[in-house]
């Protein structure tokens, strides 16, 4: 049958809003909350997996040798995967079926992850993220689609609103649930059961997936974009390999030459894209979306976010735990109430800040997260290596709050002026820009880190080496959330109400492997929440 979008669908019609006396309703009813448990499962696993490995990746350096190019490329190779593929992922469920990529997604995310559990040395671990980050982009377009499919119209704002507390969870659990498994030494096996955890599940989720999720199909033709897919990927590896390989070369040639390539294959993708927009109408990325000037800066907002994201956490980890000397489970902990901040400040944001002062609650949000990295600086210099956890708790805090503020309605604000029939568009490259801001961040962080330290440390130099290269790094930070604040003002004053798209895109799932939904909610086609809790 039909579904409310217009979507192909093999739903029951109790599924679909039948009258209860319905022959069948409650088999029915049981299926598709069976189905809706397993692809929240899903989604869960690829919240924790990102955000479960920054609080291990000491104890990985320490257990396996990695360069400080491999610990990067541990995090940043499964967020360049994903945002690459993000979209296309999204394009071949909507072609081959949103079942059947699901189950492909979550096999091939299990086995990367058994790889990732099982690697010998880092160059297999990079791999086996990279391929993560693959698969989990066939696995996570699928979720929301497969529920939009799955349920009317009326229940689902009841089902998104599950979706948002576990944006919430995963952001909280992961680092805390990473922090324990390290800690506890299961088995001997150190940090690897933060991997070998998603057997069980992704087996379970391969299973129970295959009986109980119908398959949809998109109801009008879509196309792939390969070769767009193709510069892209190549255009990032060029500019953030020889950021994250400089350092320890001793910033050669070949890297300079690559990185100023790689402007050129950016240039060569723009014009591709022209050409693919006039031959078939299905580019990889919809260029005309850049004259809506709210678009244009939403975008700028979401690439400087996840840069400035991906420089603080990786270095506020190794800086706890490599400068410090925190075990991992104290590190883990000192991150919770930043956690629960952006939590509560988010659904405050979205219910009560943003109705009423709009564009400005974004604006509020970018400079309590500079307070707050000024007040981290300023008790780092005061308290050096005796810092304690509950002497962080208040910059995080403020942090956290002027996150919340950011993320939860940032969407909505870039959204609100792009014409409806782009939506759709629109919000898988909102989605994708933020994973590739991330992935640049973690290449940064061989400059801002560390090119602060030195290359022979005594033991007694490592740890003030550290606390040094930290501070130098929230300064970088604090540098991109100025320019943030700043190109909000871009921004719409007050975003109008989210556009609901055409036939295809009610209720505001999208077929570009984007989810945005009323509310705020922006649930991991780069999840704003966990982009950020890493």
């Amino acid at each position: 049958m039909t579904s409310p979008l217009g979507k192909t669908s093999a739903v029951p019609p109790s599924a679909s809003g039948g009258a209860p006396g319905e022959a069948g309703a409650a088999p029915a009813d049981r299926r598709r909350w069976f189905a809706l448990a397993i692809v929240m499962t899903a989604a869960f696993m690829d919240l924790v997996d990102v955000t479960i490995v920054n609080i291990a990746i000491p104890s990985i350096q320490r257990e396996t040798g990695a360069s400080v190019s491999a610990i990067q490329w541990i995090t940043a190779g499964y967020a360049l995967a994903f945002a690459a593929g993000l979209i296309t992922g999204g394009r071949l469920g909507d072609i081959y079926g949103r079942k059947r990529l699901f189950l492909i997604g979550i096999g091939g995310f299990t086995f990367a992850s058994a790889l990732c559990g099982f690697a010998g040395s880092p160059d297999i671990l990079v791999v086996a993220r990279v391929l993560q980050g693959a698969t989990a982009a066939l696995m996570v377009p699928q979720v929301l689609s497969i529920v939009h499919a799955t349920f009317p119209a009326h229940e689902r704002g009841k089902v998104f609103g599950l979706f948002g507390a576990i944006v919430g969870l995963g952001a909280v659990s992961g680092p805390l649930l990473g922090a324990l498994l390290t800690e506890w030494d299961l088995f001997g096996l150190g940090w690897r059961p933060i991997f070998l955890i998603n057997l069980p599940v992704g087996i379970a989720g391969l299973l129970l997936g295959a009986k109980f999720i119908t398959e949809s199909k998109a109801p009008r033709a879509v196309r792939l974009d390969l070769p767009g897919v193709a510069l892209i990927t190549l255009a990032m590896l060029m500019l953030i390999y020889p950021l994250t390989r400089g350092h320890e070369l001793g910033w050669p040639l070949w890297g300079h030459l690559s990185m100023v390539g790689s402007l050129f294959v950016f240039g060569a993708l723009v014009l591709y894209q022209r050409q693919k927009t006039l031959t078939d109408g299905s580019p990889l990325i919809e260029l005309s979306l850049f004259r809506v000037k709210s678009f244009a800066a939403g975008i700028a907002v979401q690439l400087t976010f996840g840069v400035g994201l991906g420089i603080f956490f990786l270095v506020w980890t190794m800086y706890m735990q490599m400068g410090l000397g925190w075990s991992v489970l104290r590190a883990g902990t000192t991150g919770i109430p930043f956690s629960v901040a952006v939590s509560v400040a988010a659904g405050i944001s979205v219910q009560k800040l943003v109705p009423r002062f709009g564009r400005k609650v974004l604006q509020a949000g970018a400079l309590l997260m500079i307070a707050g990295l000024l007040i981290y600086l300023w008790e780092s210099e005061r308290y050096g290596m005796g810092i304690t956890s509950w002497q962080m708790a208040v910059p995080l805090v403020v942090m956290g709050v002027g996150m919340g503020l950011i993320v939860a309605p940032l969407t909505d604000a870039v959204l609100s002026e792009v014409p409806k029939e782009h939506s759709g568009s629109a919000s898988g490259l909102i989605n994708t820009v933020q994973q590739m801001g991330t992935a640049l961040g973690l290449g940064l962080v061989s400059v801002v880190f560390f090119g602060a330290i030195g290359d022979r440390l005594a033991p007694e130099e490592v740890g003030p080496a550290f606390v040094d290269a930290f501070q130098q790094s929230l300064w970088w930070v604090a540098g991109v959330l100025s320019v943030i604040f700043l190109v909000m003002f871009a921004l719409p004053a007050r975003p109008r109400a989210h556009v609901e798209g055409d036939a295809h895109l009610e209720g505001g799932v999208n077929e570009e492997g984007g989810v945005h939904e009323e509310g705020g909610v922006s649930v991991r086609g780069g999840t704003s929440v966990q982009g950020g809790v890493s």
